[in-house]
C-alpha cells in the first residue's frame, strides 16, 4: 500500500510539471501571434490622427501629424540598456486644426548638454500609446520640479493642457538635436514562453529520474523484505 501511494504521488507531479511545460507551449503560440500582430500595426502606413482616439482600439495607431512645439513640455525619467539614464523628451504639439497632443520625441542621456528645441513647425510620424509604466512603487510625479517618473498620458495631459493621448514618434521633421527617437516596438515586451518551455520539462525529466530511482529502490528493499520473512 505504501509503494502503490508513492508511485501515485510520483505520478501526479510528473503529471503537473509535464501540464505546466504544456501550457507555457500554448502560452507561448499566443505571445508570438500577439507580437507577429503587434509589429503589423506598428509599420502599417500612417494615417491622419483620429478625432476621439481609444486607448484600446488605437494603441499603436500609426499617425502622421504636422503642426508647431509650443514650447511647452516635460522630461519623463528613463533609462536605455546602452546609453543608461536619461530623460524621455515630451512637448506639445499644436496641430493645424487646433488641437493639442502630446508627443514623445524620443530619448536624451543625462550627461547630454543639448538644448532641444522647444518652438517651431515639425511634423510627426509615430504610434498612439497609452503606457502602462506605473505601479505602487513608482514615486509620484513633482511637476512643478519638472520631476517626473513615468509617462501617465492622464497626468500628462492635465499638467499640459492637451488632450488624453501621446504619440511616440518613430521620425520627427526636422530631428530634434540632441534627442534620439525611441518607436514603439516588440522588443521591450517581455517573451520568456519558452525558457519556462524547457524549465518545466526539465523538472519533469529530473523528476522522473528521481522518483523511478526512489522507486526502484523502494520495490528492491521491499522484496528483501518479504523474503526475509
Amino acid at each position: 500500500m505504501r509503494f502503490a501511494l508513492s508511485v501515485v504521488f510520483a505520478a501526479v507531479i510528473l503529471a503537473v510539471l509535464i501540464s505546466l511545460g504544456l501550457w507555457q507551449m500554448r502560452r507561448l503560440d499566443w505571445k508570438q501571434a500577439y507580437l507577429a500582430d503587434l509589429e503589423s500595426r506598428v509599420a502599417a502606413r500612417p494615417v491622419a490622427l483620429p478625432a476621439a482616439p481609444d486607448p484600446e482600439r488605437d494603441r499603436y495607431l500609426p499617425v502622421e501629424v504636422a503642426g508647431r512645439l509650443t514650447g511647452e513640455g516635460l522630461r519623463v525619467l528613463a533609462s536605455t540598456r546602452d546609453e543608461g539614464a536619461g530623460f524621455r523628451i515630451i512637448r506639445v504639439l499644436a496641430a493645424g486644426d487646433g488641437r493639442r497632443v502630446l508627443v514623445d520625441l524620443g530619448f536624451q542621456p543625462v550627461e547630454s548638454h543639448a538644448n532641444p528645441a522647444l518652438t517651431g513647425p515639425i511634423r510627426v510620424i509615430g504610434n498612439l500609446q497609452w503606457p502602462d509604466e506605473k505601479d505602487k512603487w513608482t514615486p509620484a510625479a513633482v511637476p512643478q520640479k519638472g520631476e517626473w517618473f513615468a509617462r501617465d498620458v492622464g497626468e500628462m495631459a492635465a499638467w499640459l493642457r492637451t488632450e488624453p493621448l501621446l504619440i511616440v514618434a518613430r521620425t520627427t521633421s526636422p530631428a530634434i538635436e540632441g534627442v534620439r527617437v525611441l518607436p514603439v516596438s516588440t522588443e521591450s515586451i517581455p517573451n520568456r514562453h519558452l525558457e519556462y518551455v524547457f524549465t518545466w520539462f526539465a523538472f519533469a525529466a529530473i523528476w522522473s529520474v528521481v522518483s523511478g530511482i526512489m522507486l526502484t529502490r523502494s520495490w528492491r528493499a521491499r522484496g528483501a523484505r518479504q523474503k526475509g520473512s
